[in-house]
């Protein structure tokens, strides 16, 4: 990914809420499963950790939910992450309306 696009992405993500929170109990199986279902439905997405709580740094939280969920963290700024995986099933509609 470029830095254009991942500054693409970021603006595009300035205005969402953070779906889900890294606390106390760090990075479980649940929170993965629910961000890929999330990555799956959305393609972008933003996490929040509780800096006060959480066992594990943001940084350390994104590289590891990125590589559980197969997608791309566009930025770590505090405690907000931001995930990106394209989904190609989101985008059908837009290259039926092309090719016309």
């Amino acid at each position: 990914m470029t830095s254009k696009e991942r500054a693409r992405l970021r603006g595009q993500a300035n205005g969402l809420q953070p779906l889900f929170q890294v606390g106390k109990g760090g990075i479980s199986d649940a929170l993965i499963k629910q961000t890929d279902d999330a990555l799956t439905a959305r393609e972008l997405i933003k996490i929040k950790v509780l800096l006060e709580t959480s066992p594990q740094k943001p940084k350390e939280v994104a590289a590891c939910l990125a590589e559980e969920t197969n997608s791309e963290c566009v930025g770590v700024v505090g405690g907000s992450m931001i995930f990106y995986r394209y989904n190609p099933e989101l985008h059908k509609d837009e290259k039926k309306g092309k090719s016309r």
